[in-house]
């Protein structure tokens, strides 16, 4: 049977409990125990009445008497419709209800012959009638496309989705107990801002009416959390989401959730503790161990966590050595002699980045701070003393990916100035992702900014580490999709 023809035949139960003054959508209902709850009433050798209600997930008729099984945000539970018990009326109402209604059930709680835990109904109501039947027949929503386009349909049909997505809001409010407890002060910046500042990445633009002027969506938290530590503040932390004009893919979603945290008279190795001792308790909290099984192996958070130099890590994974490339003609030569597509407007920090991306970010499975990264990569960092080629800065792998960024932040007014319209000078030459000059930020910047150490966490790649998940859009409930076809 078709699924137009099952949605005629539900519309058709619909009429008929109209018919009988029966109202299939009403205003509230009170049920005294989820479905958890009634269990553990049991557990405890109680027979007590209880009222459940839920999503109808099965139903098996047995002449005179029903098993309905009932599943709500805790779990499934059993009820037993016997028409003896709910009368004849009510027990033939039963024929009404289908696959995915939403059922609200009163009466006893007993064990049936083969031991599992069901109320005896006493009472039922019809909470919801579902006019589309369930995906599959409850056997699992397996298209991938119909999982992330209904992601409603995804978490009704694979309870393991679901637990993905609790994982996550564990995560979150994990991380959120932790920056707390080391009195970071939680704020809010703008999401519109009249510079996309902050970060290398293609903004979106809108328009906003009322003050006639151009704004984008916020690439990056970074720049005004900086002007709260230049107005007083030691510690503050933002967790909210960021919009970048980018690719689509396993690894990116144009939309997207950062932690950021800037410190006082931090610097970039101190950030490096607190993530691993962040990270690590997180895992503990969340997974119940800080050994997290990944695939075929497992990631083991606990730390020390491997520190290596970018220089390093390069030539380890590529046998190229930076060092012996001063300049770019040179460092084309080497990252195209390993295959790797280069564009000709590349600056010499970019090749190096598409070396770092292609040739080591695959194999840091355990997480590993990359450190130590050439200036012309980080024009918000502050340099290294014994080597002003470089700057104090790491990057946090796991599973293959880029999960944090962070440095000591530069607060040299002056120099700052300088390495924007280097920014600058390179997006004129076509560099769509160079920073642009945000000068509201370089004024704040000269009222004197104390040393600081800044961070960012990609939550979603966090949580996809934690959760086994190759692919973002496992753990983002609603990824942005390409327009459907025809």
């Amino acid at each position: 049977m078709g699924e137009d023809e099952l949605i005629e035949q539900r519309r058709a139960k619909l009429d008929r409990l109209r018919a009988r003054d029966i109202d299939p959508y009403p205003a509230r209902f009170r049920r005294t125990h989820t479905a958890q709850e009634a269990l553990a009433v049991l557990e405890k050798g109680k027979q007590a009445e209880v009222t459940v209600a839920g999503r109808v997930t099965a139903m098996r008729a047995m002449g005179r008497a029903t098993f309905v099984d009932l599943r709500d945000g805790s779990g499934r539970i059993q009820t037993y419709h016997k028409q003896d018990v709910t009368g004849e009326e009510a027990y033939d109402r039963l024929k009404e209800v289908d696959l995915g209604d939403f059922l609200g059930v009163t009466g006893k709680l007993f064990r049936t012959k083969t031991g599992e835990a069901t109320v005896q109904a006493t009472s039922y109501t019809l909470l919801a009638k579902a006019l589309r039947p369930p995906p599959e027949k409850w056997h699992g929503l397996q298209d991938i496309e119909a999982r992330y386009r209904q992601r409603y349909l995804d978490l009704i049909a694979n309870p393991e989705v679901r637990e993905t997505f609790l994982t996550r809001s564990r995560v979150v409010a994990a991380v959120r107990r932790f920056m707390d407890a080391r009195g970071f002060v939680e704020v809010e910046t703008p999401v519109f801002q009249g510079t996309a500042g902050g970060a290398a990445a293609r903004p979106f633009v809108t328009y906003h009416n009322a003050l006639d002027r151009q704004l984008y969506l916020r690439i990056a938290l970074e720049l005004h959390l900086k002007r709260l530590i230049v107005g007083g503040f030691d510690k503050v932390y933002e967790i909210g989401r960021i919009f970048r004009n980018e690719g689509v893919s396993a690894k990116y979603n144009p939309e997207f959730t950062m932690l950021e945290s800037y410190e006082a008279y931090a610097d970039y190795n101190d950030v490096m503790a607190m993530v691993e001792e962040m990270v690590a308790g997180v895992a503990q909290e969340v997974a119940g161990s800080q050994r997290v099984p990944y695939g075929d192996a497992a990631i083991d958070f606990s730390p020390p966590w491997c520190r290596v130099t970018l220089r390093e890590a390069i030539r380890e994974h590529s046998g190229v050595d930076i060092d012996s490339h001063p300049d770019v003609e040179s460092m084309q030569e080497a990252v195209a002699s390993l295959g790797i597509p280069i564009e000709e407007k590349w600056g010499r920090g970019k090749l190096i980045d598409e070396l770092l991306a292609s040739t080591v970010e695959p194999n840091l499975i355990q997480p590993t701070f990359v450190t130590d990264y050439p200036l012309e990569l980080s024009p918000l960092a502050k340099r290294k003393a014994d080597d002003p080629r470089l700057v104090e800065r790491f990057e946090l792998f796991v599973a293959g990916r880029e999960v944090g960024n962070a440095y000591s932040e530069l607060n040299d007014p002056v120099e700052q100035r300088e390495r924007f319209q280097e920014q600058a000078r390179r997006r004129a030459a076509g560099d769509e992702e160079a920073e642009v000059v945000d000068e509201d930020f370089l004024v704040a910047l000269e009222h004197g900014m104390p040393p600081c150490g800044g961070l960012g966490i990609g939550i979603d790649r966090l949580v996809m580490a934690l959760t086994g998940q190759t692919s973002i859009r496992e753990v983002i409930l609603f990824p942005q999709l390409r327009e459907r076809g025809p």
